[in-house]
């Protein structure tokens, strides 16, 4: 059994929240059990801190209680994942030396000295993996919000600045990996998730190299579960599209069930900026689930279908087995998808039976 303990940091508007919401979906499509570590201090301030108007006492006393706070959040996961009988990948939404960005160096040792704390602790032998996902506010500007974050209220030089402060937080950590802006957002999300994947040593084929494509396939018919030719994992999906308040924006909710188990998730995409169409992820909760889903839009049918995740012959496949009730020319209707560097002749070849 594995257990990957992975930290996502950065700069405000970096794609931390998509990122963890695609990475969860990719591992639980693999059959791993993931739990995602909310960030603490959006936690602690949507209780009505405002870090903007702390005093510098009073940085330093929320500092100290946000690492106290974070580690317990923290070992609560980790506790809950030695007693998985499944592959587990934790996700923190930033890791406990995030919170030294915040803060001078003497007055986080003072802080590490009141907690009895080390920086190799809390670093190189808490986490396995960290990943700093570069702010927007660094080579895509025209891309940085605040709107999608009720805990952000940087300007873009701030922004810059909190960047480069998270990245030298973990600069000793010797398993850090940066994700630049030098390409679209979704190539910066599968440069994400194929890091850790790599880092992890799993082989999913051609899902994430530069050149691969989407390719799907209708299925006729599938063989029994019991005469399936590989490992799978079936989830139930439900997407319900929503009134948008926004021209041009197009909202959803994804309410995704494995084992009678749901998760839930609320995408935003937004309208084409430069060539680049943003979806922006955020899993939800259930409560939340329900009270969006007032807003439906009932011009657009819901759509019910069975996903099955598969590897074959290290590839990655998903089949999506449409439900009723559905629109008439989906009924019966099985797509197979992957991803693939090959040439349309030379797929055929190598897809499963």
């Amino acid at each position: 059994k594995r257990i990957h303990k992975l930290v996502l940091t950065g700069g405000p508007c970096g794609g931390k929240t998509t990122g963890q919401a695609m990475l969860a979906t990719f591992f639980e499509n693999l059959g791993w059990k993931v739990f995602r570590v909310p960030e603490t201090a959006t936690v602690l301030m949507s209780g009505g801190i405002s870090f903007g108007e702390l005093n510098e006492e009073q940085v330093l006393d929320f500092q100290e209680h946000l690492v106290v706070t974070m580690m317990a959040l923290e070992d609560t996961y980790f506790s809950m994942a030695e007693r998985c009988d499944q592959n587990v990948l934790i996700i923190a939404d930033r890791g406990v030396m995030d919170a030294s960005a915040f803060i001078d160096r003497q007055a986080w040792e003072k802080i590490l000295a009141k907690l009895s704390l080390e920086d190799i602790e809390i670093s190189d032998n808490r986490y396995n993996h960290v990943v700093h996902m570069q702010s927007a506010a660094i080579g895509a500007e025209n891309f940085y919000s605040t709107e999608d974050h009720a805990a952000r209220f940087e300007g873009l030089e701030l922004a810059r600045e909190r960047d480069r402060r998270a990245m030298d937080a973990w600069r000793d950590h010797p398993y850090v990996d940066i994700i630049d802006n030098r390409s679209d957002f979704d190539s910066k999300i599968n440069r994400l998730i194929d890091l850790v994947v790599k880092r992890i040593g799993i082989n999913v084929g051609d899902r994430f190299k530069a050149n691969s494509r989407k390719v799907k396939f209708l299925v006729s018919s599938l063989p029994d579960d019991k005469d399936f030719p590989v490992k799978f994992t079936d989830f139930q999906v439900v997407h319900h599209y929503l009134h948008s308040a926004q021209k041009g924006y197009q909202t959803r909710l994804r309410k995704r069930v494995r084992n009678g188990r749901p998760t839930y998730t609320f995408t935003v995409r937004k309208p084409e900026l430069q060539g680049q169409t943003v979806e922006v992820k955020q899993p939800i909760s259930q409560r939340d689930y329900i009270n969006l889903l007032a807003h439906r839009d009932d011009s657009h049918l819901p759509v019910f279908k069975t996903r099955r995740c598969f590897l074959y012959q290290s590839q990655q496949y998903q089949l999506d087995i449409y439900r009723s009730p559905c629109h008439s020319r989906c009924k019966g209707l099985i797509l197979l998808e992957t991803f693939t560097t090959l040439e349309d002749d030379e797929i055929k070849k190598y897809l499963p039976p």
